[in-house]
């Protein structure tokens, strides 16, 4: 009796991730070869594309870890996360977590949030564009002081907020150049993600500044997000200088690099 199509192949697509599976039964070649080294083939090529895909999506980290561990990585991930799309350049968005697990975090805990900085860099590349608000707009909202409270900004499709335990930021810029030094700090630190124009930045905040542009991507009001950073703010940001971090500095970040793309004026109390 032949084997089902569908179960030959969920048994190659099993094969193909987990080197230890032999070739699977009923699997055949044209031409009489030994199934076992076409699918030993495949294989190769599959994990070396995949592993080609996350390493560039995720470069500071394959510095970090050296080709073999990052070698190592992909496949342990590869074997239990496949590709979902044909579209390589999305994946690997499980890996940060897959990472938090991994020997290698027990040793270095900052990989994952390393890797969850490299993946917001590369979603803020392939985000929707948007257009910034005019020149013009912006200003003419914050001469309404009155509406300032309640108002509700639309930030920029791309940006997102990396906050850590560790001084992730500075220990991205030390990779870039292959060069990583692991005790740069031991404090945690936050960054805003996003695209200005051509170019994906990550700009380095305190951690009640990144809660604030958190909650006005998330719709929150000027003043519930004000609220947001002032909480965090007693609590987390010890660096020199960042208790003077305020709304104003926030907004002018955002409007520095063009994240401002919508604003809903909050109501004018009567």
């Amino acid at each position: 009796m032949n084997a089902d199509p569908h179960d030959l192949l969920g048994a190659f697509a099993q094969a193909l991730r987990n080197p230890t599976l032999p070739a699977p039964p009923g699997l055949r070649c044209w031409n009489g070869s030994d199934p076992a080294h076409r699918l030993a083939v495949h294989r190769n090529t599959m994990l070396l594309s995949l592993t080609r895909a996350l390493g560039e999506t995720f470069p500071v980290l394959q510095r970090a870890l050296g080709a073999d561990g990052f070698a190592a990585l992909a496949r342990a991930f590869i074997a239990v996360h496949p590709p979902r799309s044909p579209v390589l350049a999305a994946y690997g968005d499980e890996l940060p977590a897959f990472l938090a697990a991994a020997p290698a975090a027990a040793r270095r805990p900052w990989l994952p949030d390393l890797a969850r900085l490299e993946q917001l860099r590369v979603l803020a590349c392939n985000a929707a564009d948007a257009l910034p608000l005019p020149d013009e707009t912006i200003p003419a909202q914050l001469a309404q002081p009155a509406a300032l409270p309640g108002a509700r900004l639309r930030l920029h499709p791309s940006l997102a907020v990396c906050s850590s335990e560790h001084a992730v930021v500075s220990l991205w810029l030390a990779w870039q150049d292959g060069e990583g030094n692991a005790a740069l700090s031991t404090a945690g630190e936050a960054a805003v993600v996003l695209r200005d124009g051509d170019d994906v930045l990550v700009l380095k905040v305190p951690a009640h500044a990144a809660s604030c542009v958190q909650a006005l991507a998330a719709g929150a009001t000027l003043e519930l997000a004000a609220q947001a950073a002032a909480t965090v703010a007693t609590t987390t940001d010890a660096a020199p200088g960042a208790q003077h971090w305020t709304l104003a500095d926030t907004l002018a970040l955002l409007i520095r690099h063009h994240a401002i793309v919508g604003w809903q004026p909050g109501a004018v109390p009567a």
